[in-house]
């Protein structure tokens, strides 16, 4: 519903540079009350510097900003919050050694006395249970202890939670990357409750399905501007493609296998589950992509782990035959080295290659990151320059560059598809399908169902074991669900 009266939000040619980059080139935006908009872009669009200066965290260099018709002066985090306008990241801000409720406290100061702790807790955990139902965390869980679908999870019910502050206005920059389809629903169905009662919310997302079913208007960017806006009824998946700008959106189908017969090439990792019971094993030869699907934290990441261990060491259970190489989906925690430039952390895997005499040749380096940078897309105009300065889906591009540059026969991914634009999934999984079909093997964990369909193999896992094995043809997300929730064989 939209509430009449005053826009809630209204931003008026807001520029933002960085150094000579202009990420933000006069923006206009207003949102009702009451509305969930939608704001999608390829990375770099400048969606997220946008909610930056709209929370407080960055200044526009020009532009106004007025909250319920007034402008507020020395705009700020704290202010923001104030004035109701709450923030989730796409990179996640909870201190991993605090717990789930000493991070609410940090969020609510008004949280005193004695047994803060206990109303921290039962403030989060009643957002949790109602937005997650069944979601497995405990007031007193430290944060750096839960995999990565559950912070996101906390942080996302930290951002509902109210004390002494409103809540009109909650930004959620990609706020499923990290969830299974399965807990992605429960938020996007909260979501719409909590629209009907009256709040607000800015919504960035790369999935598409999402965005058209779920918000009421679209904002698309590019190059740090808006080039449309209208109702989410207005597009069809191919237009709001299209609207993006420089993507081809015909003639890519997800796969249907690539001439090999199973189990005809050599293998190239055989590996059981600690869990697992009965005979069930996952087995990948030379050119497959095995998908790894399953509710998060079920026992993904736990196999891929395993994977990359038994690459150097003997490990029970598990065989390797070829050199592997990892792209973490956690990028802040597993990914990327954040003092160095983009040209060393695409070049960390390759050093071997990179030498000259016993130092690393400058030239090597800036060769490979320049090669990579333009085959996947990375949108910097210099490698040199520091990762950090990178928009969080081409940090995950130099990831991709980090593994396929190097010579790792094996690929393991951990749900690497976090934040990456439409248009650079659908060229990475040309590049996933080209050094597939040159004899390299790939272990994919991913929540996404499109993506499993990319894959010759699927394992579903649940509780840490394999429930379900299938081909390619049998994966739909029914079926995946469904397997997700059955007890193991």
């Amino acid at each position: 519903m939209t509430v009449t009266g005053p826009k809630l939000v209204k931003l008026d040619g807001v520029e933002k540079y960085f150094g000579a980059v202009r990420a933000l080139g006069g923006v206009d935006l207003a949102l009702d009350q009451g509305e969930c908009l939608e704001l999608v872009g390829h990375n770099g669009a400048g969606k997220s510097t946008l909610m930056h200066v709209l929370a407080g965290t960055a200044v526009a260099d020009r532009g106004q900003l007025a909250i319920l018709g007034e402008e507020p002066t020395g705009y700020s985090p704290g202010l923001a919050k104030k004035l109701g306008v709450r923030c989730v990241f796409q990179e996640l801000s909870l201190c991993p050694n605090l717990t789930v409720a000493e991070n609410t406290r940090v969020f609510h100061p008004s949280l005193t006395g004695f047994n803060w702790r206990r109303k921290a807790g039962r403030l989060i955990l009643e957002k949790l249970d109602a937005i997650f139902p069944a979601h497995g965390v405990s007031a007193s869980d430290l944060v750096q202890d839960l995999p990565i679908g559950r912070r996101q999870m906390v942080e996302v019910a930290r951002a509902f939670t109210a004390t002494d502050e409103p809540v009109r206005l909650i930004i959620l920059d990609e706020p499923t990357s990290s969830l299974d389809v399965h807990t992605a629903g429960q938020l996007l169905a909260f979501m719409r409750r909590a629209v009907a009662e009256g709040v607000s919310f800015i919504f960035i997302s790369h999935l598409l399905g999402e965005v058209l079913e779920n918000c009421d208007r679209i904002v698309v960017m590019r190059d740090g501007r808006t080039v449309a806006d209208a109702a989410a009824t207005t597009f069809d998946r191919d237009g709001l493609v299209a609207a993006m700008g420089d993507v081809e959106i015909h003639g890519r189908e997800a796969r249907s296998g690539n001439g090999r017969v199973r189990g005809r090439s050599p293998l190239r990792v055989r590996a059981r589950p600690k869990r697992q019971s009965g005979i069930a094993e996952l087995v990948a030869h030379e050119g497959e992509i095995i998908g790894l699907a399953g509710l998060a934290g079920h026992g993904q990441t736990d196999l891929l782990l395993g994977v990359y261990s038994a690459a150097t060491r003997a490990q029970a259970g598990t065989e390797v035959t070829a050199s592997v190489a990892f792209v973490a989906g956690d990028r802040q925690a597993d990914g990327v080295f954040p003092l160095w430039s983009i040209a060393e952390n695409i070049g960390v895997r390759s050093l071997a290659s990179l030498r000259q005499g016993l130092l690393i040749s400058p030239r090597r380096e800036d060769e490979l990151a320049n090669v990579w940078r333009d085959k996947i897309g990375i949108r910097t105009p210099d490698v040199h320059h520091n990762i950090l300065s990178l928009s969080g889906g081409n940090q995950q591009k130099a990831l991709f560059a980090r593994a396929l540059g190097s010579d790792a026969r094996i690929v393991l991914m951990d749900d690497p598809m976090r934040g990456v634009d439409v248009g650079t999934k659908l060229e990475v999984y040309d590049l996933i399908r080209e050094e597939a079909d040159r004899g390299r093997t790939f272990l994919w964990y991913t929540t996404e169902t499109d993506e499993l369909k990319q894959c010759d193999h699927v394992y579903v896992f649940r509780n840490g074991a394999i429930v379900a094995d299938l081909t390619s043809d049998e994966v739909t997300e029914q079926k995946v669900i469904q397997s997700s929730f059955a007890e193991a064989n």
